[in-house]
């Protein structure tokens, strides 16, 4: 048997929704999966020199996890990973990794989970394994998601005229490290702010675009984040002098921007980007994980 696992990019957070937000990018990993082949573990694309081959990788880590808690043996293998998002960038590509390897667990091991028709316990388990739902609930849902600490998660249709745009510079910031950055406690006004601009947000996603550049707004980490990482800061800062919806993607330090409709589209030039950052056009993707028979 072999088969593909397609899991979307996403964008966590979006701006004052921490850890509660989350949105689906046309940008997916692509998983592999033989089944009865010789055992090998092999990747191509994004951070494909630096991933390991020896069974240690996040994908072949799920799969075992999930098949020792369903006390299964897991069948020989031989795994291949195409890589489109770019690692350590807040672009969800550690919750691509676990979702992956969930559906690859579940079908390799028949359990069941992958149904297209009621992904949630995909996004229960990828959960519980990742500790991130924000990033979780898109990468299994698609589209733009609001995940609560008790793992309830609601979907809504993002609008479609939203246009998504990445800036993503060539240093990582790892996730741990963004979480550390960011106070234990945040004063009751900057609470009152972040949750009238979260309300904000879910009606600028799905019904009202032009709100996102006020909607956007959030004051309990993208500063912390951003002072982490001066060259981001420097281009988040660019991006809101033009009067554009810009936040950190996830722990960052990639930026997510949306782009006016009919307006002038974002350059290296007009710009003025540091060496070797890149801009990215995704999309939304409205559709979570697939898996296609081949």
């Amino acid at each position: 048997m072999r088969f593909t696992v397609r899991v979307p990019a996403t964008s966590a957070n979006v701006g004052p929704g921490f850890d509660t937000f989350g949105l689906a990018l046309d940008l997916c990993n692509e998983l592999v999966v033989d089944v009865g082949a010789p055992a090998s573990v092999s990747w191509e694309g994004e951070g494909a020199a630096h991933l390991p081959t020896d069974g240690s990788d996040l994908v072949s880590r799920t799969i075992v996890t999930v098949a020792e808690r369903m006390q299964l043996e897991t069948p020989t293998l031989a795994i291949h990973g195409r890589n489109h998002i770019p690692l350590a960038r807040g672009l969800g590509s550690s919750s691509a990794a676990i979702v992956a390897g969930v559906v690859a667990a579940s079908r390799v091991l028949g359990l069941g989970l992958d149904h297209d028709d009621d992904p949630s316990s995909v996004f229960a388990l990828a959960s519980e394994l990742e500790g991130h739902p924000d990033n979780a609930a898109p990468a299994t849902f698609g589209g733009f998601t609001v995940a609560l600490p008790d793992g309830f998660v609601r979907r809504f249709d993002p609008h479609p005229d939203l246009r998504p745009v990445l800036l993503v510079p060539p240093f990582a910031l790892p996730t741990e490290q963004a979480r550390a950055a960011l106070p234990a406690a945040v004063p009751r006004d900057d609470a009152i702010f972040n949750a009238a601009h979260a309300a904000l947000v879910v009606e600028a996603i799905t019904r009202e675009p032009a709100l996102l550049r006020v909607a956007l707004r959030d004051r309990l980490h993208q500063d912390a984040r951003l002072a982490l990482v001066p060259d981001a800061a420097e281009v988040f800062d660019l991006v809101a002098r033009r009067r554009l919806p810009v936040c950190v993607s996830g722990a960052g330090p990639t930026l997510l921007v949306f782009e006016h409709e009919g307006g002038e589209p974002l350059s290296h030039e007009g710009l003025e980007l540091p060496p070797a950052w890149r801009i990215l056009r995704p999309g939304v993707r409205t559709a979570g994980f697939h898996v296609a028979e081949r």
